[in-house]
């Protein structure tokens, strides 16, 4: 018997919800490399993941869910009981038939969306809001989830997947449970083809290159990195060089850092 993930890979998807994901090969608008080791991938279909599940108070019931090539995790296909059809990224443990509804009246399931005030502390949730009504912007990556600590002043203290705390306002939304696919991380790819048909191509050490195409490049025999600080091939300093950038407002609500 064929299981039904296998049946969603060869199958299709929602054809209104897909449409083709153009390859861009790390290029910028002007054709220029901006990131490396990219390109020769296989054609995909891109799927339109609602990340803010702002249909509020309609029940939906999950019809299928599927493989999605542009991301680590499942995401379910929704029937909503007025006609519309939406993708959501599935949780850990969402079944076929389950039904699911997002607003400030929803159940305490798996699957459900709900304002962080309405969540208990201690509870597993994923594709977090940083701002209500904008969509879910962090823990959406396979096999993640983000714990609620606690509660205090209009504000929840939500710990990532980092290890990171950081407060979250009370009225942004979430979905309950962890996200689906944790297996992802202990999977090995088995051959470099598999890899190039993900559309990554092979990195090559900056010692082994030529002097013209990396500052790590030349010299006679094996050459360490050089002195006084490892370079990126535009010369740029790396290994220790703060590149993060300072958001006054964001940062205020970090309250520990993600571990080292």
């Amino acid at each position: 018997m064929i299981s039904w993930r296998v049946e969603n890979e060869m199958g299709k998807s929602e054809k209104k919800l897909s449409k083709i994901l153009k390859k861009r090969s790390g290029r910028n608008a002007k054709g220029k490399v901006t990131t490396r080791h990219q390109g020769g991938r296989e054609k995909r279909f891109l799927r339109e993941v609602d990340f803010k599940r702002d249909k509020k108070d309609i029940p939906a019931q999950v019809v299928s869910i599927e493989y999605d090539p542009n991301r680590g995790a499942d995401i379910a296909l929704l029937h909503y009981f007025d006609g519309e059809k939406r993708y959501i990224l599935a949780p850990e443990g969402l079944k076929i038939g389950n039904q699911l509804i997002s607003g400030e009246k929803a159940d305490f399931k798996i699957g459900n969306a709900l304002s962080l005030k309405r969540v208990p502390v201690g509870t597993v949730i994923h594709n977090i809001e940083l701002s209500p009504g904008k969509g879910g912007q962090v823990v959406r990556g396979a096999g993640t989830g983000a714990t609620i600590a606690s509660k205090e002043n209009g504000y929840v203290i939500v710990k990532l997947p980092s290890g990171e705390q950081r407060m979250v306002k009370e009225e942004c939304y979430a979905t309950i449970g962890q996200v689906s696919r944790p297996e992802l991380k202990t999977i090995k790819l088995g051959k470099a083809g598999r890899k190039r048909h993900m559309g990554i191509r092979p990195t090559v050490r900056g010692v082994a290159q030529h002097p013209d195409s990396h500052p790590h490049g030349g010299g006679e025999g094996r050459s360490g990195i050089g002195m006084p600080s490892p370079k990126s091939p535009w010369g740029k300093k790396t290994l220790g060089k703060k590149t993060r950038k300072r958001k006054k407002y964001s940062d205020k609500l970090i309250i520990k850092r993600k571990k080292k």
